[in-house]
């Protein structure tokens, strides 16, 4: 009978690996009559190396630990805090007593502040919306799986009457999303020092942070006794994997954010201790346990759970282990008593609880049912893409639409009037977008000029070749992709290898994780026998954990998919430097690597070829890249050679130029000026040289620019 039930076990784990089956349908299908199943189960969990859903494994709400700190910490705070708690539990008392049968949903604004480093902590605003949905579902007990209660305590299940609505005006009134956004590194910590990042009225919204790390915690939460001593601390924070069911989290996840808004309800952990100061502080599991309450009557004495024995009777009564105040990671249900409870909290002075829910809160937060337009926006599923892809523009405008006009000339195919559209060019170019959107008579604008580049249905044959001299040809040749830091790609002129300009990234200072990523312009590759890319650059180090990386990808779908070619890392491969540079790092001539990529595999049968450079910053120095160029491995190699030949002379001069060059290489030329302007100037060209005539232009700098056939080459001279 027993290797029944271990196949049986052995069978639902393979369920939840394969096919991402929930741990908690599984568990709660299980039978947890027999003694022998809770160490098998632990048994097999642990073999199968399965710590994604590993009950031993999963973080804890950290209310409980955070409140001991602030009491260590702060003992000045403990008789305020004292106080409003005594107030509070005299209140919900007679809320007890006298209530009356209140059928009234509390609706309550609520904004969620994403505190970033520019990581996966980031989220986007579809898991938000998906933590915010969970949480309501569970709130008014509306989520399918609540049959799934035990039989016994499926009467005391409540429907909490709360709902949480995104506010949809700031405290100034200004639109919002309810969806805030701030870079800091403090989301590596994840404590009470976020708040100090931005923190709206705690009267008026709930403020939840979404952090890297909630100071290692899955979340914690103020309880409102603390939250009226200590305002500016009202407040969730959780880990950002701990939101929702999507993105860096997972359904297994999804009650904590409804464990923490419980402690803002003023509910504590099922097996009691409320850590307020002089009180007890009970940790999760203890057989002492059972000699103290959570101050509800429907919630049985209980130790605690890590785990989801639905079978537990810890204080001598079946144990309701499926409790949102409890850490089993099952939980289905408030009780009566803890609505109640949460209820009385509402309707008290206590942190402002009873402001939240107010008619006028809710038309102060807009979160009073009535829709307004606030704000045009719109995204698009791909800003770059190739001539004839289609791709799709969304209306995300902020927050109700009646009536709305697209404009996008060049595009083809599309209704104007839709919330979501699919486009395509004809033609390369970069093209604007515009949206204009009513709603009542208001009528809201958007212009994003240059926001979409539509890519050549066929590369440049055979070569490209960029040595950054020339400002003109960058943008020519290279597309720097958009991102959300103050920084990124760049041309510059504060170093180049063998030359004075290279595209950078000026990192030194910048504090934060980010992604900063180029395109070269698409490349036909199908002339080209044996593809190879070279260019120089040059990082250094200011700390000996730098971690940075820079990757070389191609894609032969214009830009669906992408293949990386090779990753250079920190200290073993991307550095150019011995030792540290404890300062903003401008490399000298001898402080720049160069390397030659060949083995492409299938690229060189590919008309539009896209290679693109990835720089993944750790808060590190500065690194530079110079003289990018494709080609066949062995044009590379020859014409570099060539160009070592190049000289001009005198400079600076006075009148006369002469550029010396080998007569093989029978170059074009063309001045302009450091802005890209070009400059009228008579040349007389011979075999071997081209004399510049440049005895009348104005004293300051000038860029001689060559080509030789694909090839091109950039000089500069000073005219005196």
């Amino acid at each position: 009978m027993k290797g029944v039930k271990i196949i049986k076990l052995i069978f639902l784990l393979c369920q939840i690996i394969l096919s991402q089956t929930s741990v908690e349908k599984v568990l709660l299908s299980l039978s947890f009559k027999s003694n022998f199943m809770k160490p098998q189960l632990f048994t097999i969990l642990f073999f199968l190396g399965f710590t994604t859903f590993s009950f031993s494994q999963h973080k804890n709400c950290g209310t409980d630990e955070m409140y001991q700190q602030l009491y260590q910490s702060r003992p000045d705070l403990l008789p305020g805090i004292q106080r409003a708690e005594n107030q509070l539990r005299a209140a919900t008392k007679d809320y007890e007593k006298n209530q009356t049968k209140d059928d009234q949903v509390y609706i309550i604004p609520i904004v969620f502040h994403i505190i970033h480093n520019y990581g996966k902590e980031n989220i986007s605003d579809a898991q938000v919306l998906d933590g915010l949905k969970q949480l309501n579902t569970q709130l008014r007990k509306r989520n399918a799986d609540t049959t799934a209660i035990v039989n016994v305590f499926k009467p005391l299940a409540a429907d909490m009457q709360v709902e949480f609505r995104l506010a949809q005006l700031d405290p100034e009134g200004n639109c919002t999303s309810g969806i805030t956004r701030t870079a800091s590194p403090l989301t590596h910590t994840g404590d009470h020092q976020v708040k100090s990042l931005i923190h709206w009225p705690p009267n008026k919204y709930l403020n939840v942070y979404i952090c890297a790390q909630a100071a290692g915690l899955a979340g914690h939460a103020l309880l409102p006794s603390a939250a009226d001593t200590i305002p500016e601390w009202d407040g969730i924070v959780i880990s950002h994997d701990y939101v929702g069911t999507i993105g860096t989290s997972d359904p297994f996840r999804r009650t904590v954010l409804t464990h923490e808004v419980g402690h803002y309800l003023n509910l504590q952990h099922i097996w009691g201790g409320n850590n307020v100061p002089n009180y007890y502080y009970l940790p999760v599991g203890n057989a002492g346990n059972c000699a103290y309450d959570d101050e509800v009557d429907d919630t049985p004495l209980t130790i605690g759970w890590s785990s989801c024995n639905l079978n537990a009777t810890s204080c001598g009564s079946l144990d309701m282990v499926q409790n949102y105040m409890d850490y089993s990671y099952c939980s289905l249900l408030f009780t009566q008593g803890q609505k109640t409870r949460a209820h009385a909290c509402l309707n008290s002075s206590i942190a402002n609880r009873n402001n939240l829910w107010t008619p006028a809160n809710l038309i102060a937060t807009g979160t009073d049912g009535n829709d307004r337009l606030c704000k045009a926006q719109f995204e698009a599923s791909k800003r770059i893409f190739c001539v004839g892809e289609k791709i799709q523009l969304s209306d995300l405008s902020l927050h109700k639409v009646s009536s709305r006009t697209w404009t996008i000339s060049g595009a083809s195919n599309f209704n104007a009037s839709d919330s979501t559209i699919q486009i395509s060019f004809s033609n390369p170019g970069t093209y604007s977008v515009q949206l204009k959107v009513i709603l009542n008579g208001n009528e809201l604008t958007i212009n994003e000029p240059n926001y979409l580049t539509v890519l050549p249905s066929s590369g440049s044959a055979n070569f490209l070749t960029e040595d950054c001299e020339n400002p003109i040809s960058v943008v020519d040749q290279i597309k720097i992709m958009s991102n959300d830091s103050p920084n990124n790609w760049e041309r510059s002129n504060l170093a180049g290898f063998n030359s004075e300009s290279s595209l950078t990234v000026q990192n030194f200072n910048v504090g934060a994780f980010n992604t900063y990523e180029f395109l070269l312009k698409p490349i036909d590759a199908s002339g080209i026998n044996s593809l190879a890319l070279s260019f120089d650059y040059a990082y250094a180090q200011k700390q000996n954990t730098d971690i940075e990386q820079l990757k070389v990808l191609y894609s032969i779908d214009c830009g669906n998919t992408w293949t990386l070619r090779r990753t250079y890392s920190g200290a073993s491969t991307l550095k150019t430097v011995d030792g540290l540079v404890l300062d903003n790092f401008v490399p000298t001539s001898t402080q720049w690597k160069s390397d030659l990529l060949g083995s492409f595999n299938s690229a060189a049968s590919i008309d539009k070829l896209l290679i693109k450079f990835v720089f993944e910053s750790k808060i590190g120095n500065n690194i530079y890249i110079d003289n990018i160029r494709i080609a066949d491995a062995s044009v590379i190699g020859t014409t570099e050679l060539l160009f070592e030949k190049i000289n001009l002379e005198p400079n600076p001069s006075s009148s006369e130029v002469r550029i010396n060059f080998d007569s093989i290489l029978a170059p074009t030329c063309f001045i302009t000026n450091l802005n890209g302007q070009e400059i009228s100037i008579e040349k007389t060209q011979s075999e071997n040289s081209i004399l510049l005539h440049s005895e009348n232009l104005s004293a300051g700098i000038y860029l001689v620019h060559l080509q030789s056939g694909n090839e091109k080459k950039t000089l500069r001279f000073v005219k005196l």
